[in-house]
């Protein structure tokens, strides 16, 4: 089974799909984005609450419709959506993990590439990748989904632990543009509410559940996970976003699926496997491997 994990490991990484590779190991000392004690090193090291949490954050993006035509006019995710799930695992993996200087310098390339990105949604509202106001939406969907899917689904944080895994999130949201993003909890759920009004139904997000569906996003051994992560992720959806996708009453998990869940999230997290970015990390810094993995 420890195969099974580090091939789950490998396929975030995308180092099967021409990805580049990112040495985690070194150069030796240099210290992440994330200080190696921090909630953000618990959290990302977790392979299925990320899967479940990155498509709560994409559901929440594609509710906005300036985003969710960025995303979807400006990116492959139709023709190619596990390279592009893969390569935002890498952009995550190196923004916590990688050394400062890599993190920094693939940051930069992502937001040149976003300078790019302007058009107008099919209603006539001109957008651009870089606005502030969808930055800090973007970024806020992200920490939501990956720390909502891992206190559900793996460990429960404290209140104090999900207020500092936002205030973790600030080094790299400034990098990226996000001035204003959350800084803790309470911050997230105002934004939402501010946001609410804004947000959409559209067919594209029925189109990416279908992808989703379709799509062979696990190693085989995990593949009957998927159904299950999926009905998660739109379990993790606030009830008003819900409301406003018309997912209600639709692919609703299961007891038994989140009892499944929170076994296999609880099991993986333990699971310190060699080639994982936490691991490597850590012996970068001079720290056991397992840093990230140790109980609490």
């Amino acid at each position: 089974m420890t195969n099974t994990v580090s091939g789950l490991v490998q396929r975030t990484l995308g180092k099967k799909a021409g990805l580049p590779v990112v040495d985690f190991s070194a150069p030796a000392g240099e210290p992440a984005l994330a200080a190696a004690d921090s909630v953000s090193w618990r959290v990302f090291k977790n392979p299925i609450s990320l899967f479940i949490g990155g498509i709560t954050a994409v559901l929440l993006e594609l509710a906005e419709p300036r985003v969710r035509t960025g995303v979807w006019e400006h990116s492959n995710f139709r023709s190619e959506p596990l390279a592009r799930m893969q390569r935002t695992g890498l952009a995550a993996m190196v923004t916590v993990y990688g050394p400062r200087s890599v993190a920094e310098a693939m940051i930069a390339g992502i937001t040149r590439m976003h300078a790019q990105v302007s058009g107008v949604t099919p209603e006539g509202q001109g957008y651009q990748a870089l606005q502030p106001e969808l930055m800090n939406w973007v970024q806020a969907t992200a920490s939501f989904g990956f720390l909502r899917a891992y206190h559900e689904f793996v460990q429960p944080l404290s209140q104090a632990e999900r207020d500092q895994f936002y205030r973790e999130s600030q080094p790299a949201a400034q990098l990226y543009g996000a001035t204003g993003a959350p800084v803790s909890e309470a911050e997230q759920q105002a934004l939402f509410a501010a946001m609410l009004p804004l947000l959409r139904d559209h067919a594209i997000v029925t189109e990416f559940l279908d992808i989703m569906w379709s799509t062979p996003a696990l190693p085989w051994p995990l593949r009957w996970l998927q159904g299950p992560c999926i009905r998660a992720a739109i379990s993790l959806l606030p009830a008003p976003v819900q409301q406003r996708l018309g997912l209600p009453g639709t692919e609703v998990l299961s007891a038994r699926e989140h009892r499944l869940l929170c076994r296999a999230g609880r099991w993986l997290d333990r699971l310190a496997v060699p080639g994982h970015p936490a691991v490597q990390a850590a012996r970068r810094m001079g720290l056991p491997g397992n840093t990230a993995f140790r109980r609490r």
